[in-house]
């Protein structure tokens, strides 16, 4: 039996989902669960080196050390790491694929679902939970079409969502509401 999951989706970026997944990720080990973290598609350039070269968003490798893991490639299956404005180094299960400019990778990221869904089935068949990290907002224009990382992972998954939002930036009401109210049914 697949294992169960729950995902951590924000208002905006920089909410605190990272964090919160990582505290997740910690109180569910400790209570003796076996607990793993995933993130479809992070865009950092601080990336974290796994035991074996591979390369995964630093916050997934914090989130899986969390959970008394070593880091794998699967808990970040797609990492961007931005070149410049509108380029970035596309790492695809830890290692290098593509550098693409951001037009040309939102065409071809639709190629990268299969990778993202395998590799969350390998890590529910491991695992008895996992934690979903989403990125950005679930709305937000530039992520909704051809989304892999964020509701779509979410519907995949039959997975419960914890929608977080950081009440120091103002507005946190118009931001869980704006956000509820622009999901699609």
């Amino acid at each position: 039996m697949p294992a169960k999951t729950l995902m951590v989706m924000g208002t905006s970026s920089s909410v605190g989902k990272s964090l919160l997944t990582a505290a997740l990720c910690r109180i569910f080990a400790r209570h003796g669960l076996r607990v793993a973290p995933f993130k479809a598609q992070n865009m950092s350039n601080n990336a974290a080196v796994c035991a074996n070269g591979d390369e995964i968003g630093r916050a997934q490798a914090v989130q899986a050390w969390a959970a008394g893991l070593e880091p794998c490639a699967d808990m970040n299956p797609v990492l961007l790491k931005p070149e410049g404005a509108t380029r970035s180094q596309v790492i695809v299960l830890g290692k290098p694929w593509e550098t693409l400019q951001a037009a040309r990778y939102y065409q071809r990221k639709t190629a990268l679902w299969s990778i993202v869904t395998a590799a969350l089935d390998r890590l529910r068949g491991a695992y008895d939970l996992i934690v979903i990290e989403g990125a950005g907002s679930p709305v937000e224009l530039n992520l909704k079409d051809n989304d892999i990382v964020n509701m779509a992972v979410a519907r995949y998954a039959h997975s419960p969502v914890l929608l977080v939002g950081d009440i120091d930036k103002g507005g946190i009401f118009a931001q869980r509401l704006g956000t509820l109210w622009l999901l699609p049914p």
